[in-house]
């Protein structure tokens, strides 16, 4: 298992169209991956879940990936957050 804290710095947050794109992102791994903030931990995969988060710029959150290919999700999430797509 692997976690991370990652600073949202997308200029918008996570509103609706960059939450459906982390969860297509995330839904390109094997590993499970989640995303825990205010106390909740929900499933990144998941939009609804996601929207429930209602994540703004500048918040932290913890990304948690368990898999065979958890270094690699947690780091192209970590892009994303960031505001940088991946190519």
């Amino acid at each position: 298992m692997l976690t991370k804290s990652i600073e949202i710095k997308l200029p918008r947050g996570l509103e609706a169209r960059p939450v459906a794109e982390l969860v297509q992102l995330a839904s390109k791994y094997e590993s499970t991956v989640h995303i825990e903030a205010q106390s909740k931990k929900v499933n990144a995969k998941s939009i609804m879940g996601m929207m429930t988060l209602s994540l703004n710029t500048g918040e932290e959150v913890t990304v948690i990936a368990e898999g065979s290919d958890e270094e690699s999700a947690v780091a192209d999430m970590e892009m994303f957050l960031h505001g940088n797509k991946k190519k």
